[in-house]
């Protein structure tokens, strides 16, 4: 629903957020985050957040992997766009590479780790959208071979 004034019919456009990071995969492992912030305070999360005006969505997700990880990554491909219409976001979530093994917590979190596949803390992640976004990877990793995923979450989540 859009606010329009009632006096001069102007139109105060309120649009999505958009969020963006990096599925990390290093030695068959993913680089997780522990927060150190509100929302999801000590949970497991994926370097992530706000794409910020005059950047492009992979440069904002590396970006937002310097600042959670201090990681230098390469970005190999779009991995999963995830619609939240209920809080306005959309999550935009990048396949990328260490270009080297290195990296340690950034402000915004307090531990930075690599945990095989099949030991994502899956019950301990911060958003639906991480859960989302890891279980498709999982799934993908059993397959064989990653691809592109679109979905809505919302109370009944689809994928595509």
């Amino acid at each position: 629903m859009r606010a329009i004034c009632t006096l001069c019919g102007k139109i105060a456009y309120q649009n999505p957020k958009m969020v963006v990071g990096c599925l990390i995969d290093h030695d068959n492992k993913v680089l997780l985050c522990k927060r150190n912030i509100q929302p999801s305070h000590g949970l497991w999360t994926l370097p992530a957040g706000y794409l910020e005006i005059g950047e492009s969505a992979v440069e904002g997700a590396i970006r937002e992997t310097r600042e959670e990880a201090n990681a230098d990554v390469e970005v190999i491909s779009p991995f999963a766009q995830l619609d939240i219409p209920l809080i306005g976001q959309t999550y935009m979530i990048f396949l990328a590479k260490l270009k080297t093994p290195h990296f340690s917590p950034g402000p915004e979190s307090s531990e930075c780790q690599l945990f095989p596949v099949d030991e994502i803390p899956i019950d301990s992640l911060s958003f639906s959208s991480m859960v989302v976004t890891l279980s498709l990877y999982v799934e993908d990793v059993k397959a064989g071979k990653p691809k592109f995923h679109y979905g809505i979450i919302n109370k009944s989540t689809r994928l595509v």
